[in-house]
């Protein structure tokens, strides 16, 4: 997984008329930091029992960014191997610049109200980047997260989205290859994992990393037993 920390710096010279702040300044070092630090490749290696990963969910306000379809809420938390960590987890609500459908409000319980005085996708995604790290990034159907934050890093920033981010039917696909499983309920159903808080961001990505720790010791029992080896083995499907 890597981040290119040069795209904050563009996004808040942008805003600041080009200087840049003590906040921005501290962002910036961070994020060069964070830079230095990732090591993309090795991460293929490590053993899924031993992988630092962070399963997140993004609810958002239709599914065409370019359209302008917004992200409105964002939650993460942070499993190894199988064992999840409860303790470590990020929600945060995102401002919009435009109202919600009735329809979206009804599926994710979220309100105009509560969106106005949330802060903005700029300042999220930067928190969201600090709870990450140099973790592995993991999601239901990753496409739909990784279109939104592919046109958010290049709106904002300027830059590509950089994070190694593994798609959850992969590990179906890998794993019970004969079961055709596509929705978060029926995953969560044929496992035997109640689902509860549907849509809300924090609580899909619970109901996620639910499933990531059952899966990794479902592809062990296969042999697959790193990143590197479920790529491999999809390239066989």
């Amino acid at each position: 997984m890597t981040f290119d920390p040069f795209f904050f710096m563009k996004g808040i010279q942008g805003k600041l008329g080009g200087s840049q702040s003590g906040q921005s300044q501290q962002q910036v070092a961070f994020l060069r930091q964070l830079q230095r630090e990732m090591r993309v490749e090795e991460t293929l290696n490590i053993p899924l029992s031993d992988l630092n990963v962070i399963v997140f969910d993004i609810e958002t306000t239709g599914f065409y960014p370019e359209q302008g379809d917004q992200i409105i809420s964002i939650g993460a938390i942070k499993v190894k191997g199988d064992k999840i960590n409860e303790n470590e987890t990020f929600y945060s609500l995102v401002r919009t610049d435009k109202l919600l459908t009735d329809e979206i409000s009804q599926l994710t319980g979220l309100y105009d109200t509560q969106l106005q005085q949330a802060p903005p996708l700029s300042e999220v995604l930067f928190q969201f980047f600090q709870f990450t790290q140099d973790y592995t990034l993991v999601a239901h159907h990753a496409n739909h997260e990784k279109v939104f934050l592919q046109h958010a890093s290049w709106k904002l920033y300027r830059a590509p989205f950089k994070h190694r981010l593994v798609d959850m039917s992969f590990l179906y696909r890998i794993a019970e290859p004969e079961v055709k499983l596509i929705t978060l309920e029926e995953c969560c159903e044929h496992n035997g994992i109640p689902i509860i808080g549907r849509h809300h961001a924090l609580q899909d990505a619970k109901l996620t990393a639910q499933l990531w720790s059952i899966y990794v010791n479902k592809l062990y029992q296969k042999g697959c037993e790193s990143l590197k080896d479920l790529y491999e083995e999809l390239t066989k499907v």
